[in-house]
């Protein structure tokens, strides 16, 4: 039963202070990065072309207006939240291809500058005027190169947003657990991830994801958080068909930090209502013919930074554990090993960093990770980390599909 809204009131304001201050900070780091990102591109794209000042200001207000419109779409979705649709695939999609854009943009000008190198070392050794290039070859070349650049930064979006977009593929291991009980041998563990409803990601893809999932008949259904981003009212019916789902054993889910940003509390109560249990530094032993196995799951690493009472805590989701039980660990973010190391836990289950979703993006999702995506091996634990079963923000993938994973565990010596 959900706990009382009067005592729960002032912690709720609390935690809306935070959030919108997390929010704001997150928006401010956001917009200076894109606006030396887009400012770049401009440069290096406009200045080459010596347009006339009519059209300069034209090409400069494109490149503005471009940047703007995810900036603004942010703002509106927080606050308004039913302007999604046509408009956040324009916004998304252009962010995207302006990523590829700058990255081809910055490895051309690298290319240029060594290039430039290596022309001034050569001036310095052969007759006066052979090793500089012609300025006006130097501009041509410039100009057919920014067209390449644009031309490649396309087709990475076109394929990227069809990665994205594709059916999840299904990731399936096998996990040895040398004191597995006998009855367990077998047992399938589903996980789920990172699916981000909200923006681009409405009913009809989630459906698709939950067909997936009762096609596989999974004995427990694990889901590691970042389940949408928005308000309950607005996207109860987008999530509405993960509530269908069955497990025999049991769904879980624990928190994300997307979670936070649009509500931890209501999304709480609303995926318990959904049948899901929710593990807030707490577990559930798992019974089968008479043995079992120990599901711990915690809130999310930066949850205490939202509510004070969400902090995350693997010792305390272990407490008053039966000792030598098989104990299985979900967490939304990968660095939660490092609290959980000394705890004994078999394996662990995270999400979180999307396997990076597509360059230059994944280089930041690996900062404070010890992995970013996987199966790994850590301390006579197992470690997998998923490449999330959805995607947020840009529409695009590339180099890490999404996935859905299945996880049979059985008896045997793990690898060392």
């Amino acid at each position: 039963m959900p706990p009382d809204k009067a005592a729960q009131s002032p912690v709720s304001v609390e935690g809306n202070v935070r959030m919108l201050l997390s929010w704001i900070l997150w928006i401010a780091i956001l917009v200076t990065v894109m606006g030396g990102g887009f400012a770049y591109v401009g440069w290096r794209l406009i200045t080459p072309m010596n347009l006339s000042g009519g059209w300069k200001a034209a090409a400069w207000t494109l490149v503005g207006a471009m940047f703007f419109a995810p900036v603004v779409s942010m703002f509106l979705f927080r606050f308004v939240e039913g302007i999604g649709g046509w408009w956040s695939w324009v916004t998304y999609v252009s962010l995207g291809f302006l990523s590829f854009l700058f990255t081809l943009l910055v490895v051309r000008d690298l290319g240029l500058t060594g290039g430039r190198g290596i022309g001034w070392f050569l001036s310095l050794i052969q007759p006066p005027g052979r090793g500089l290039m012609d300025p006006s070859r130097r501009i041509f070349l410039m100009q057919v190169s920014n067209l390449a650049a644009i031309g490649a930064a396309g087709a990475l979006t076109a394929y990227g947003v069809y990665q994205a977009r594709r059916k999840p593929g299904v990731v399936e291991l096998n996990i040895p657990i040398a004191h597995l009980p006998e009855s367990f041998e077998g047992f399938r563990i589903v996980q789920i991830t990172d699916i981000h409803a909200g923006l681009t990601v409405k009913r009809d893809w989630i459906e698709t994801i939950a067909r997936q999932v009762e096609d596989l008949k999974p004995d427990l259904l694990a889901f590691t958080g970042d389940l949408a981003d928005g308000s309950v009212p607005h996207l109860r019916n987008e999530v509405a068909p993960l509530a269908d789902l069955r497990a025999p054993y049991g769904k879980f889910f624990v928190t994300g930090n997307h979670e936070y940003y649009s509500g931890a509390e209501p999304w709480v109560e609303e995926i318990d209502r959904m049948g899901y249990r929710v593990l807030m530094n707490e577990h559930d032993l798992i019974s089968k013919n008479g043995s079992s196995i120990l599901l711990a799951g915690v809130t999310d690493y930066s949850g205490g930074t939202f509510l004070p009472h969400h902090r995350s805590d693997p010792a305390k989701a272990v407490e008053g554990a039966p000792a030598d039980t098989v104990k299985i660990l979900m967490a939304h973010q990968p660095r939660t090993v490092y609290a959980a190391e000394p705890l004994g836990f078999d394996l662990i289950l995270a999400g979180h960093t999307h396997g990076g979703q597509f360059f230059p993006w994944n280089l930041v999702a690996t900062i404070g990770q010890p992995y970013i995506k996987g199966l790994h091996k850590r301390d006579g634990a197992w470690v997998y980390v998923s490449k999330g079963t959805g995607y947020w923000g840009p529409p695009v993938r590339l180099g890490a599909c999404s996935e859905i994973t299945v996880f049979t565990l059985t008896r045997g010596v793990p690898l060392s």
